[in-house]
Order: C-alpha cells, then structure tokens, then sequence
C-alpha cells in the first residue's frame, strides 16, 4: 500500500511566506534609501545655503571694498589736486620778482651804444629787439648776458642793417632765457634782505 502525500499546500505556502518576506525587505530597502536620499539632500541643502551665506557675506565685503576703494582713489585726486596747487604757488611766488630781475638785469647788462625797442616776456623766455651801433654792441650784450646771474642762454635770431634818425645802426632780434634760482639760492638772499631792511 503505497501513501501519497500532498505537498502542494506547503509549497503554496512557502512561496507566500517568500514573498511576503521579499515585500518586507523591499519596503525596507525603499524606506532606507528615501531616507538615505533625505539625509543627502538636507546635508547638500544645508551646503548651499552654507555657501550662499557665505557668497552674501562676501559680496557685502566687496561692495564696502569697492567703496573704500573709491574713497580712496577720490582723496588720492584730491591730494594731487592740493599738490599741483602747491606747485603753482610755489612757482608763483619764485616767479614773482622775475619781471623786477629782468629788467634791473637788463639794465645792468646793456652796454653803451644798445637801444631796446621791444621786451617781451613768456613764462622763461624773453625776446629782445633793438638797436645797436654796431655788431660788436650786440656781441658784448649777449657775453653781459651769458655772465649775469638771472639771465643766460642768448639767441641771436637776426641781425640787420638798419637807419634810425638818418644814422646807420644794427637792428637785432635777440632771445634769452631767465633763470629760476635754487630754493638755496632764495634762502641765501632772503636773510641778506631782512638784514638790509634793518640796517635801513
């Protein structure tokens, strides 16, 4: 007598208890892996707005550097601004008894027998024109000018026969140069002034 057993129900329920479980754990891997994923976008989230903070704050910085910048490139101008305005009162007033040196110079350095017709005067740069006897008057002018201590590098532009009251002269044009004296020199004569003043 042969028993026969079915084993059908078991392995129905085998396979339910399979996969049941199966589901389980795929639930399970799910559940992890949405958290996973969570916990990688807070982290990132929490980087970029890290970052951004960050990015602000920096931006902020920046734009006060910026200001800063141009605050400073403004008093910068300004301080060149002041300097050349320094500059020209200086020059100003080291250039302000020119006109009185000249022509006491000229003056002094004129031989005989040497008329001037016309002084013209731009910054440095004087142009004479006159009479003179003869050739050799104009020579001992620009020699006198080489030798004076206010006046120097004499250019003889022209020179040409001329009649001035029926008698024959040489008309010349003559360029010069005036010189600048020293901020030594200036402080050497200033205290011979004030001593000059008071012996006056």
């Amino acid at each position: 007598m042969t028993i026969r057993i079915n084993l059908l129900p078991h392995r129905e329920e085998r396979r339910k208890r399979a996969r049941t479980h199966f589901a389980v754990l795929a639930g399970l891997t799910a559940a992890l892996g949405l958290v996973i994923v969570g916990a990688v976008h807070i982290f990132y989230a929490g980087q970029v707005s890290t970052q951004q903070d960050r990015n602000r704050f920096m931006k902020n910085e920046i734009s006060k550097l910026d200001k800063d910048i141009a605050e400073i490139k403004k008093l910068k101008e300004e301080i060149q601004a002041l300097l050349a305005r320094k500059q020209v009162i200086e020059t100003l007033q080291a250039d302000r008894s020119q006109t009185v040196h000249l022509l006491d110079e000229l003056v002094r350095q004129m031989p005989e027998g040497v008329y001037l017709k016309s002084v013209k005067q731009r910054g440095l740069q004087v142009a004479l024109t006159g009479y003179a006897q003869s050739n050799a008057r104009v020579s001992t002018l620009m020699r006198n000018i080489e030798a004076s201590p206010w006046l120097e590098k004499p250019e003889l532009i022209e020179i040409r026969a001329g009649t001035v009251d029926k008698r024959r002269v040489s008309e010349f044009n003559l360029n010069l140069s005036l010189k600048r004296p020293t901020q030594e020199e200036a402080k050497g004569k200033a205290p011979a002034k004030g001593a000059a003043e008071k012996k006056g």
